[in-house]
């Protein structure tokens, strides 16, 4: 008998060509600019002495949106108010903490299977992601 080796799924940077359409489908038309800016402003209250904004990549897995990761750093300390963690991630496992954080809060606030369905798509490709103890232990 012979144990195959898993491989992890990864997920892709979208082109710069599809971006446009990246928003709008991971959140819904009507929630594009809140979805954004809620990744954003969270992005800033979990890792505040690393993140200063900047230019964000989109990402996607089997052709669906998964997150938004920031590009100005590679690692970022998650020290904020908005979870008990503390440690350093990488900006992609940064990104996924942030966007499943926006899914969480502003399904609060507004009805939208978009925003369930983006995050337990997320949710269940983070299961496997390299940092899956870390992404875990900072939404708990």
């Amino acid at each position: 008998m012979s144990i195959s080796e898993v491989t992890p799924q990864t997920a892709s940077v979208v082109t710069d060509e599809r971006r446009l359409e990246f928003l709008p489908t991971l959140f819904g038309r009507s929630l594009l600019m809140i979805g954004e800016n809620a990744v954003y402003s969270l992005m800033e209250r979990l890792s505040p002495l690393d993140y200063g904004g900047g230019f964000w990549d989109f990402y996607e897995h089997e052709s669906k949106p998964l997150f938004l990761a920031p590009r100005s750093k590679s690692r970022f300390r998650i020290t904020g108010e908005i979870t008990g963690f503390q440690g350093e991630v990488s900006a992609e496992a940064a990104g996924i903490i942030a966007t499943l954080f926006a899914f969480s809060h502003l399904s609060f606030q507004h009805q939208s299977e978009q925003l369930s369905e983006g995050y337990g798509r997320l949710y269940a490709y983070s299961a496997d992601h390299p940092e899956a103890a870390e992404i875990f232990q900072a939404i708990d």
